[in-house]
């Protein structure tokens, strides 16, 4: 007769061993276990690859270049490159012939410039505003006090048919006063600084540093110079708006978004870090941007309060900038390409 008792042991036996293979990982398991394993270095590697080699930021010598210098200079950038750079273009045919040639492909410009290249075709849109206006008009006559007193003097403007001379093209069709203002032309504004203080011409506008260095200078040199007229609020008048006058920004080549989406993320990110931190502590961020930018750190900290500076995505400050951008365009069409750009410049 069956033994009752042994067959019932085996039986239990069995459902354990059953019971156990259920939950014992497969021979599948263990290996893809083990190869994720092993592939975990090459994922780090692969991940610190993402990273570029190298980049270099292109700016001119005006207040957003503080914040470049200053981004890179605190290793704010790190997770964009390995290495990043930052580099002065001096005059705007230096700036237009880098991006045609591919050469920058990272550059704070004007947002007027921006807008042409970008309907020219060029290929590039503009990521930021870098800063909210920084023209001021300065004068060896202290009784300059309104722009309506600039009627019947001569004002010197750097960089010939571009921003500053456009914008304050603006405020004199404005004011009713084109043809009542002599516009003379200097290239930069340090050369426009240097005619000030060697008493050549009266009333310059000039962009901040330079008109800090004007005023440093003229003090160290027993000379009086005067900061007369804010052009951002006088932009105010002009638009009927805010006093925001959205004058550059950072703008990326096409080629640059479409083959480092992340990077260009990381490096908005940074330098938005990095205007907060310029604006919190003007002297650290002089300090840290005088080399880079050539100038005094005593200059540079004085700047930065006048420089209005911001790291603003280019999108959210569309209507300040298509304002700017319709008040160029109703005496220089071809400034902004010819025709209003659409919402493809901002990214």
């Amino acid at each position: 007769m069956p033994n009752a008792k042994a067959d019932l042991g085996e039986k239990n036996k069995t459902r354990v061993i059953d019971e156990a293979s259920r939950y014992a990982p497969s021979r599948r398991a263990v290996c893809a276990g083990m190869a994720a394993a092993l592939a975990l270095p090459f994922l780090a590697r692969k991940a610190k690859a993402a990273v570029l080699d190298s980049l270099v930021l292109y700016g001119p010598p005006a207040g957003p270049s503080i914040t470049l210098a200053y981004a890179v200079g605190k290793g704010l950038l790190r997770d964009v490159a390995d290495r990043v750079e930052f580099k002065i273009w001096r005059t705007p045919d230096e700036m237009r012939a880098g991006l045609a040639s591919g050469s920058m492909q990272a550059v704070v410009m004007p947002t007027v410039a921006a807008a042409n290249l970008h309907t020219r075709g060029l290929g590039l849109k503009l990521a930021n505003v870098m800063t909210n206006g920084l023209l001021y008009v300065v004068s060896r006559n202290e009784k300059i006090a309104a722009f309506s007193d600039l009627e019947g003097r001569s004002v010197t403007v750097p960089f010939p048919n571009d921003t500053p001379e456009l914008i304050f093209d603006a405020a004199l069709a404005h004011h009713g006063m084109t043809g009542k203002v002599t516009v003379e032309r200097a290239g930069t504004p340090i050369e426009a600084v240097q005619m000030l203080l060697a008493g050549r011409i009266e009333t310059a506008l000039l962009p901040e540093p330079a008109v800090s260095a004007g005023l440093f200078k003229a003090r160290t040199s027993g000379q009086a110079l005067y900061r007369v007229i804010d052009m951002q609020k006088e932009w105010g008048a002009v638009t009927g708006t805010t006093p925001i006058m959205p004058q550059a920004g950072l703008a990326l080549a096409q080629s640059f978004l479409d083959d480092h989406p992340d990077q260009t993320k990381a490096l908005l990110n940074g330098l938005a870090k990095a205007a907060v931190e310029v604006n919190a502590n003007p002297a650290a961020a002089a300090n840290q941007a005088a080399s880079a930018l050539e100038l005094p750190w005593p200059v540079l900290e004085a700047s930065i309060p006048y420089s209005n500076l911001v790291a603003i995505a280019a999108r959210d400050a569309r209507g300040s900038i298509e304002t700017l951008l319709g008040a160029v365009a109703r005496s220089h069409p071809e400034m902004v390409g010819g025709r209003m750009p659409d919402a493809s410049l901002y990214l």
